[in-house]
Order: structure tokens, then C-alpha cells, then sequence
């Protein structure tokens, strides 16, 4: 009876091989790496059996008996039992049984199945806790190449302690974490370099970088071993490109893409047009950083960081199939790894976000939400359209208009306040939207002073605010929020806020701010971010009342208990009408949707299907002229309410 399992099961993981062979993956490649050579592929040899070699999965397994260090360690004195125990062992940290062992040899001995497929029909067998363990060492294995890692003595003590326990695994990976990748790409001089624009001991340049009156052209050139890496991570966290997800399954919506094949535009699966997620995956990690070199006006920035980044924008884009995404730029990144970098900067800037204006199809609401913010007296980033190209191997492809965005934890607080030495913070969901005694340190993300375990402005700040001088004493519970939180600045952006809709921010979404201790007054200041779903209704039933009466106050008390006081209520509408009458108006906004709409719109319609949120050019002024129908429709709303 065992015999006959035996041989179904070996029909079964032949079978498996046969589909397996067809492409080769990062995931199916690193199980070759544990079950031949027990340990965690290298980097350099993961990229290259995967995306060089052009072998499919069954003629690596095959090719890795061609290598020196599988002949060192199978040598030929090796006893066909011994392979098979070594083999389970590597896999599984165990021993085969006597009666399974007797029939593999029996197989490999009489030369009806080789060694490598042995390796594979047993990789495609495992079962129960063996798979388990399987897909833990194959997990820690990939972090280890995605890293960059080529060191093999520590490729094979990283999993040497992986079990089926998950805590394994974060053990694992806290150590692949906290190793330093090596590249082989360090012999390199900084030609291009100049003071005035690579160099950390100049100021910001903002009539260079964020000039309103074109739009300027991005290149990021990076390896294709490097971005097929970005994107091997992303498949990882969120899934199947251009696949639309439910639950977590995958429904087969997908492209006919495949690995540096990802790169192309899809060919089905949503390639343009109105981005769809059914489910979001709940990620605390950001996608992986890697060395790109970044190109403008004909100078090199050198092994600059890239990264994607979002959140749901991420996620739907890349789930439905549009490769237009959002970037993440940090100029010294890879100090450490390449000394020629070190305190890199673009023009006196260190980081950037690149935004790909997701679901806008103006492609201008992320631009102009800050102009109108600055315009009313706001601290808030600094924004510019680009063009971006994009050459991962294959030459320089047009990935679409972007909206280049100042990042808040560098110039913002150089630039607009006098000391950068106050704690930022990053609020995101849970207690970030300041429900009493809700107050959790991890929702409060540090940007600066992060070794500083000390959150006592934000406890401060939930504590007055709940006090219950707020309604006995209302003077003297003003004068405390006061000391702490700076009332005006936040009132004035609720105003803004509030006048042009966005509906993704405190009082709908916990995140999208920023909260700034400034050291000249001690108070912590209301800075705003991420504005791409703003001059619209939106989600999540929509934009709040400018009176708020349909704002859950017991979940958003910061707004709540401000408004409900009388003092702070009038001057709200002071602001109110003051950003009607010199900021947010049809006067001033016609005009500037008019500039903008003229400066870009011929990068915006030519966008390529699977990089473009448009489904037709027409699509473009279609929704310029909603902005138009909508600043109308605020000046109508404010009226109304101040009439009230």
C-alpha cells in the first residue's frame, strides 16, 4: 500500500513539475536554492537563473548540478541514500522514512527519474507541517536576495533555525533586516557632481525644481535585475499584477504579463481608466528601495533610492493593472553602500514623492489643493508637474504626468518654520483621530527625533482636549488647548479644507497630516498631506458639511469639540470667507485651471493604456470642467452657510 502512495505521489509532484518547469520564478527558484544547497538563494544568482539564464524552472534544477558548489557538496563518493536524507533534511529538518527511502533510491538508482527532478517532484510534494516549513524558509530566502545579500555563509545560517513557527520566520527576517547588502556596481565616479546641484551645503532651489510654468522631464534609469526585484516585491504584498482581488482570491483578472514582461503596458485587465480594488491587504511594510540613477536637463544623479509608494492608491493602481505609479525618491539613500553619494542631493533637496495622480483625471487636483493651501496662509509642500520615463532594460518608456511633491520631514520644515528640531509626526488610523483614552504611540509614527521615546506633546494635546473645562470654563479650557496645539493654523485649514472638499483626511480617514511641534512656540501645528482626492465630494460618504452636522463627533472629536465652541466657531467662518473672497473663488480658479489645464494637457492625453487613470483624451477636459462646475458650486455652499 505504501508503494503505491509512494508512486501516486510521485506521479502528482511529476506532474506539478511539468507546470512548474514552464517559467521560472523567484519563489520557485529559491526552493531550489534550500532543497540543493540548503540556504537562501544569493541575490546575484537568484537574478540571474531568474531573469539571464533563459532556462525554464526544470533545466535550472538541472544546471545547478553543473556548479562547483553542488559538486562540493554531493560529491561523488555521495551514497544515493545520503542525497535523499540530505535533500528531506534541507527541506523539511528532517529524516525521510526507511520505506520512502528505499523506493527513491530504487528510482534514482535505476535511472528513472534524475536528481533534479527527484528535488522537484519532492519541492511540489510537501505536505502538512513539511509545507509549512517550505514556505517559511521560501519567504525568509526572498527577503534575503530582495535585500541584496550574496554573503552564502549567512544565506545559510539565516534559515538554518526556521521552523514551521512563524516566530521563526520574524526572526529570520529581523536578521536579513538588519544585514547590509553588498553591489557590485560600487566602482563608480560622480562626473556630473557640482556643488550648486548634488551637494547638501546649498539651500533648496524651488524656482528650479518646482517651476509652475512648464513641465519638466524625469528619467529613472535603473537594472532590470533591480526592477524586476520592485516588482517581485510588490507581487508578493499585494498580489498578481493587474489581477482584481476579492477576499483575497484571485478572480484571474489579470494582464498577460510575466517577468520583465511586467513592465509592458497589460494587455488586458483594466489598462486604463478608473482603478478598482475589491480588498485592500493590510501592509505595514514599504515596498523595497533599490539604486536607480536619475536623470534631468543631461546631469546624472548617482544610485539614487526609489521605491513605490501609496497605500489603497498603490494597491487598486497595481491591482488593476496600471503601472503608473507613485514613486518615492531619496537621493542618499545608499550613502553607506556607495561613499561617492554621501549627502547627495537634488538641487539642495534630499526626497521627493512622485504622484501619478491616481483617479484624477484632471491630473491636477494634488497640485492645485496645495496652491490653494498656500495661498490661504498654510504650511503645505511644494508641488510641480513632470513627465516621467522610465528605462528598466528596455530603453527610456513614458510612464506618464506626474505631480512632484515636497516631502514634509526635509525642506518643508528647513524652509517654512525656523528650526527643524521639533517632533513630526505621521499620524496614522487608530488613535490618530484623537478618541479619549485611545492614545497608542504606534499611531503617532515619529519622522523626527526618533530615538526620542518621549510623545508628552501629543498626550497633552488628548488630554486638554477631553478636559472638562471645556464646558465648565471654556475661556480657561481655550487658553490650555492654546499652550499646546496651534487652534488658528488648524482652524484655518478646516476652513480651506472644508471650502475646496477632500474628503480623505481627518474626519473621514485618520491619516493624511501631519502634526509639527514647532520650537518657536511649542505648539503642535496642523500641516496637510496627500491632497490627490481633493475638489470633489468623494468616498467614504463624501466631504463633511461645512457645518459638520454630518461629522461622527464622538469619532472625530478634534473637530468636534473646537466647533461646538462658540469663539472658535466664528472665527472658522472668518476664515471660511476669507479663503472664498481671496483664494478659492471662480474668478481666480477658472484662470488658474485654465493655466494649468493648457500647460499640461498634451502630456496628460497621451498617456499609454495601462499607464493613464483616462479612459479617452475627451476625459481630460471633461473633468476640467467639472473643477470649474465645482468651485461654483463652493462659492454657493460657503455663501449659504454664512447667510445661515
Amino acid at each position: 500500500m505504501k508503494q503505491k502512495l509512494l508512486k501516486l505521489l510521485l506521479v502528482v509532484g511529476l506532474m506539478a513539475t511539468s507546470v512548474y518547469a514552464e517559467v521560472a520564478t523567484q519563489t520557485n527558484v529559491t526552493k531550489l536554492y534550500i532543497a540543493t544547497f540548503d540556504r537562501a538563494p544569493d541575490s546575484a544568482g537568484l537574478d540571474y537563473w531568474v531573469e539571464s539564464s533563459g532556462l525554464e524552472l526544470e533545466g535550472i534544477a538541472g544546471s545547478f548540478f553543473d556548479q562547483e558548489e553542488t559538486q562540493a557538496k554531493y560529491p561523488d563518493s555521495t551514497t544515493t541514500e545520503a542525497f535523499i536524507a540530505s535533500i528531506y533534511s534541507n527541506l523539511f529538518k528532517r529524516s525521510v522514512d526507511s520505506e520512502g527511502s528505499a523506493y527513491w533510491i530504487g528510482e534514482l538508482d535505476s535511472g528513472n527519474i534524475s536528481k533534479s527532478l527527484f528535488i522537484l517532484a519532492v519541492v511540489n510534494g510537501a505536505l502538512g507541517d513539511d509545507a509549512t516549513i517550505l514556505a517559511n524558509k521560501t519567504e525568509v530566502g526572498i527577503a534575503f536576495a530582495q535585500k541584496g545579500l550574496n554573503d552564502t555563509t549567512l544565506a545559510t545560517s539565516v534559515i538554518s533555525e526556521v521552523t514551521a513557527s512563524s516566530d521563526t520566520v520574524t526572526s529570520a527576517l529581523s536578521v536579513v533586516a538588519s544585514s547590509t547588502a553588498t553591489y557590485a556596481d560600487t566602482d563608480f565616479e560622480a562626473t556630473d557632481w557640482t556643488e550648486v546641484t548634488h551637494s547638501k551645503n546649498v539651500d533648496p532651489n524651488f524656482d528650479e525644481v518646482f517651476d509652475d510654468s512648464q513641465v519638466k522631464r524625469l528619467d529613472i534609469v535603473v537594472s532590470a535585475e533591480r526592477w524586476q526585484s520592485m516588482l517581485d516585491d510588490m507581487t508578493a504584498t499585494y498580489g498578481t499584477f493587474g489581477s482584481i482581488t476579492t477576499g483575497g482570491v484571485d478572480t484571474g483578472m489579470q494582464p498577460n504579463v510575466g517577468g520583465t514582461d511586467m513592465g509592458m503596458p497589460p494587455s488586458a485587465g483594466g489598462g486604463a481608466g478608473t482603478p478598482r480594488v475589491a480588498t485592500l491587504v493590510d501592509s505595514d511594510e514599504d515596498p523595497i528601495f533599490v539604486p536607480a540613477d536619475i536623470y534631468y536637463n543631461g546631469t546624472q544623479w548617482y544610485r539614487v533610492g526609489i521605491r513605490f509608494k501609496g497605500n489603497s492608491s498603490l494597491q487598486s493602481s497595481w491591482s488593476s493593472g496600471i503601472l503608473k505609479l507613485s514613486f518615492k525618491l531619496d537621493f542618499d539613500e545608499f550613502e553607506d553602500e556607495y561613499p561617492q553619494i554621501d549627502n547627495q542631493r537634488f538641487y539642495g533637496f534630499k526626497k521627493f514623492s512622485l504622484k501619478n495622480n491616481y483617479n484624477d483625471k484632471a491630473q491636477i487636483r494634488e497640485k492645485v489643493a496645495a496652491d490653494v493651501f498656500r495661498e490661504s496662509g498654510m504650511v503645505v509642500s511644494h508641488t510641480a508637474f513632470y513627465r516621467l520615463y522610465v528605462d528598466y532594460g528596455n530603453g527610456a518608456e513614458y510612464f506618464g504626468l506626474y505631480t512632484l511633491v515636497e516631502e514634509v520631514d526635509g525642506s518643508v520644515l528647513d524652509t517654512q518654520f525656523s528650526s527643524d528640531d521639533g517632533n513630526l509626526y505621521k499620524p496614522e488610523d487608530g488613535s490618530a483621530n484623537f478618541v479619549a483614552g485611545t492614545f497608542n504611540q504606534e499611531d503617532f509614527e515619529k519622522k523626527t527625533n526618533e530615538d526620542d521615546e518621549d510623545w508628552s506633546d501629543i498626550e497633552s494635546l488628548f488630554s486638554i482636549l477631553h478636559d472638562s473645562s471645556r464646558t465648565s470654563d471654556a475661556s480657561s479650557w481655550r487658553a490650555s488647548l492654546e499652550a499646546v496645539f496651534d487652534v488658528e493654523t488648524f482652524l484655518k485649514y478646516l476652513a480651506v479644507n472644508g471650502m475646496i472638499q477632500n474628503w480623505d483626511t481627518y474626519g473621514r480617514m485618520p491619516h493624511n497630516y501631519y502634526l509639527y511641534n514647532n520650537p518657536d512656540n511649542g505648539k503642535l501645528t496642523w500641516i496637510p498631506w496627500d491632497n490627490n482626492e481633493a475638489l470633489q465630494e468623494g468616498n467614504m460618504g463624501g466631504a463633511l458639511n461645512l457645518d459638520f452636522s454630518d461629522l461622527e463627533s464622538s469619532s472625530w472629536p478634534l473637530i468636534a469639540n473646537i466647533y461646538a465652541d462658540a469663539v472658535y466657531r466664528a472665527k472658522y467662518d472668518a476664515y471660511l470667507a476669507e479663503v472664498k473672497d481671496e483664494v478659492f473663488n471662480s474668478t481666480n480658479m477658472y484662470n488658474l485651471y485654465d493655466t494649468y489645464s493648457a500647460l499640461i494637457e498634451s502630456y496628460a492625453t497621451s498617456e499609454r493604456a495601462g499607464y493613464t487613470f483616462l479612459n479617452s483624451s475627451s476625459d481630460f477636459a471633461q473633468a476640467i470642467t467639472e473643477l470649474k462646475t465645482h468651485v461654483d458650486s463652493r462659492e454657493s455652499a460657503v455663501e449659504s452657510y454664512l447667510a445661515q
